[in-house]
């Protein structure tokens, strides 16, 4: 296991209206060679960001809002699913293939259709195999998928909790998809009881079989994002900073960076893990959490954006800071042969919006 290491220094300062990004060298040479753009969610500072790069090869940044954007994922390049406070939303891409807006924009994501939830407050969110729209509903202890007539229709509850009611008991968060299945699902506890969690943020974290009903992995920290990727299990453990992977035969967690931060949203692409960072709520955030105790150990301040880790390296190769921004990131998603992606959210652009498709016949 290559040693756990931090992420390097910072530069490119790129200043925004609202907002700076400072990224570390060479990341828009990255997204270049990868032909990749990224997307992530800011909850708290309900906004989706869009990264991709100018026809000049400089970055290029687009932000929209939602009101608490969360789980996030990509079923194709032309299509994306968001969770927001009550709503999971489907966003299309508006443009032909070839298209471009008039900035040069290659993916303009539009709002076209959204289910309903009500307050679930769904974390995660997939596509299974058969097209479904899965997600983690965290306040009713399950997972479930949406429906046509009702907020959702539960899929799965942890063995440990003894019936799907409301409120939250034991934090369920994240699910991890399987040749189109959920195979794993994260959390933060195995409490039954109201807000259980709370006295387990520590140590008490699990990672749970969902086929079997079996807890692969137990004694985590606030565990979020857990994702199959090569045939392994990987996951973000968020209260002591790691980005690590699972090993399910002997039911441990092997950490393989410190990523400086609270570290939640998780996808990956060629050799590389793109993982989200985010700053603590309030002073008192991480007092009880070893990531706390790492961050004065090394003085270093948490990281609000994203990392790009070299799988085979283990080590952090780029870095994403989001400065004036409020919030904490949630998830992020790779968007591969996508070079400029913009979307738009609850603004008067929307209305003026109008896309047709092909007449159809009316014999």
């Amino acid at each position: 296991m290559p040693p756990i290491t931090s992420a390097p220094p910072r530069s490119q300062l790129i200043e925004l209206t609202n907002y700076q990004i400072t990224v570390t060298p060479h990341f828009t040479d990255w997204l270049a060679e990868q032909q990749v753009s990224l997307a992530l969610t800011n909850t708290l500072g309900h906004s989706l960001f869009l990264i991709g790069l100018k026809p000049n090869g400089e970055l290029a940044v687009n932000e929209c809002k939602f009101d608490r954007c969360m789980g996030l994922v990509a079923a194709d390049s032309n299509t994306l699913y968001m969770v927001t406070r009550y709503q999971i939303w489907r966003l299309e891409n508006a443009l032909l293939p070839g298209e471009l807006t008039d900035s040069g924009c290659d993916r303009l994501y539009i709002p076209q259709m959204a289910y309903t939830t009500g307050v679930l407050n769904v974390h995660d969110v997939a596509v299974d195999a058969a097209g479904e729209v899965v997600f983690v509903a965290t306040r009713f202890n399950c997972l479930g998928k949406v429906s046509d007539t009702k907020s959702f229709v539960p899929l799965w509850h942890p063995p440990f909790i003894a019936d799907i009611v409301a409120p939250d008991h034991c934090h369920l968060n994240g699910m991890a998809m399987r040749n189109g299945q959920i195979a794993y699902a994260s959390s933060f506890s195995q409490t039954d009881t109201h807000e259980g969690w709370r006295k387990f943020q520590r140590n008490g974290g699990t990672i749970t079989d969902v086929g079997s009903n079996e807890i692969v992995v137990s004694g985590l920290s606030m565990p979020h994002s857990p994702r199959v990727y090569r045939d392994r299990l990987w996951v973000a453990q968020s209260g002591t900073g790691e980005f690590g992977r699972v090993d399910v035969r002997r039911g441990i967690f092997e950490p393989m960076v410190f990523g400086a931060g609270f570290l939640r949203g998780l996808d990956f692409y060629g050799d590389f893990a793109v993982v989200g960072s985010s700053k603590p709520r309030n002073s008192d955030f991480f007092n009880d959490l070893v990531l706390g105790e790492r961050l004065d150990a090394l003085s270093v301040k948490p990281l609000r954006g994203l990392h790009i880790i070299d799988l085979n390296a283990g080590e952090i190769v780029h870095s994403i800071s989001l400065e004036g921004v409020n919030g904490e990131i949630y998830d992020a998603v790779v968007l591969p042969g996508v070079r400029r992606p913009n979307a738009l959210g609850n603004t008067d652009e929307i209305e003026k919006l109008v896309t047709v498709g092909l007449p159809e016949s009316l014999w």
